[in-house]
């Protein structure tokens, strides 16, 4: 989750969040060297006295700032494709679960369990337990487990929303009447907070999203568990 007076990305879950923040730092890198030159040249010609009056163009300086910008285009372009290939990739999921967008929580089913399904919703101030985070905990935790992938159908039943989790760099619009899918993988156990990301409603911010991931064993435990009270 984010903490107070954070200036950078949350820390990376998922494989595919630690994608993106080495991409973040490279396009930052590259920014701050533009910026850097850029303030190098115009320091350079308000301070020099030299000038010359006689030359209105030139043809090195002309493919100079062409070609720069090209390549600096094309170090940019390259492992941001290669991103979005990774974002859209979904190989062979060991588990795919349903997300439902309602006006205000989130129902969640386990399509390869049968009866596998619970709502979730915010728990509410009154009723949080020392520990516990405002605004982003909630009743029913979506369980998943640890190192596995994951595929997500996300979908809404009535106005637009949006499903997203900071570090485990996933953000997918809830739609009604589409059914999106992403997918994604968390690299170690942990609660992961997110929060609806899409205004939906005058209960927009209290529909938070809570991921836990667990060992293997300790999720099959957990849906066997659900199952039988179900």
């Amino acid at each position: 989750m984010a903490h107070p007076s954070q200036l950078g990305f949350q820390d990376a879950a998922s494989p595919l969040m630690e994608e993106l923040l080495h991409f973040h730092d490279h396009a930052l890198m590259i920014i701050f060297l533009i910026s850097t030159m850029v303030l190098y040249i115009i320091v350079a010609m308000i301070s020099t006295k030299l000038s010359n009056m006689y030359i209105l163009d030139s043809q090195e300086i002309e493919i100079i700032w062409t070609v720069l910008p090209a390549i600096v285009l094309i170090l940019i372009a390259l492992p941001s494709i290669r991103i979005l290939y990774l974002m859209d990739e979904i190989n062979d999921p060991h588990l795919t679960i349903k997300a439902m967008a309602h006006q205000w929580y989130w129902s969640y089913e386990y399509t390869d369990y049968e009866d596998l399904g619970f709502d979730s919703y915010m728990i509410a101030t009154e009723d949080l337990i020392p520990g516990q985070f405002r605004l982003l905990e909630a009743d029913h935790r979506m369980v998943i487990p640890v190192e596995s992938p994951i595929r997500l159908l996300i979908s809404a039943e009535d106005v637009l929303h949006s499903w997203a989790v900071p570090s485990l760099g996933v953000k997918m619009d809830a739609i009604p009447g589409r059914l999106n899918q992403t997918a994604f993988m968390t690299s170690h156990s942990g609660v992961f907070y997110g929060q609806c990301s899409e205004i939906c409603g005058a209960n927009h911010s209290f529909m938070p999203i809570v991921v836990e991931a667990v060992p293997l064993k300790h999720f099959e435990y957990w849906s066997s568990l659900i199952l039988e009270d179900t």
